[in-house]
């Protein structure tokens, strides 16, 4: 055996699970320190394109509730503009995506860095919006103009034209059934032949 020189002291680990702990928690606290400052750029990101729409919510009529236009925190932070859309910002931090929920899944509407680009297809966005419900509320409005206008007519012909549409529904059932079997003899007549 080797003797130790003198100058040299033996190295004597000493492990101690409170030490490894609080150095793990240092980490986790300087981990989330970066999250937590990313997310805060995310939303000053996000309030300046709130603040880029202002003008835009204000022109919204009062009457039409279907803008949410605010901002959520949370894992991640999102300008929600109504139910199914938002803008969130991309992975790197910097560039704004406007997306869609749609029955096809998700879509990308726009991806821009530019807040001025973000907020023109923001504001186009909202127009469309708009004038669909307006559509909408004008289609609903004729349609009840329309039952109106028919309430008043008279209900003998309604039955004349019930009346004739099953007679012709009976004469198809009937084709169809004795055309089935014919169908039948003649795939048995010419399938077993004597």
């Amino acid at each position: 055996m080797s003797e130790m020189p003198d100058n040299i002291v033996p190295h004597a680990r000493v492990r101690s699970l409170r030490d490894a702990i609080r150095k793990v928690q240092l980490g986790e606290v300087e981990r989330s320190d970066v999250v937590v400052e990313l997310q805060d750029a995310e939303k000053a990101r996000l309030e300046l394109l709130a603040e880029e729409m202002q003008d835009v919510f204000r022109e919204i009529p009062d009457d039409d509730d279907q803008f949410t236009l605010q901002i959520a925190t949370g894992s991640t932070a999102r300008f929600w503009v109504d139910v199914t859309s938002h803008v969130v910002m991309g992975g790197d931090r910097k560039t704004y995506r406007f997306v869609k929920d749609t029955r096809l899944g998700r879509m990308v509407v726009l991806e821009t860095a530019s807040v001025d680009d973000m907020a023109d297809c923001l504001t186009e966005y909202i127009a469309e919006r708009i004038l669909e419900r307006e559509k909408a509320i004008e289609g609903d409005w004729l349609n009840a103009r329309l039952r109106q206008a028919n309430a008043g007519a008279p209900r003998r012909s309604l039955h004349k034209g019930r009346g004739s549409s099953w007679l012709a529904l009976s004469a198809t059932f009937l084709i169809g059934l004795l055309m089935g079997v014919l169908g039948l003899f003649a795939y048995a007549w010419f399938a077993n032949p004597l």
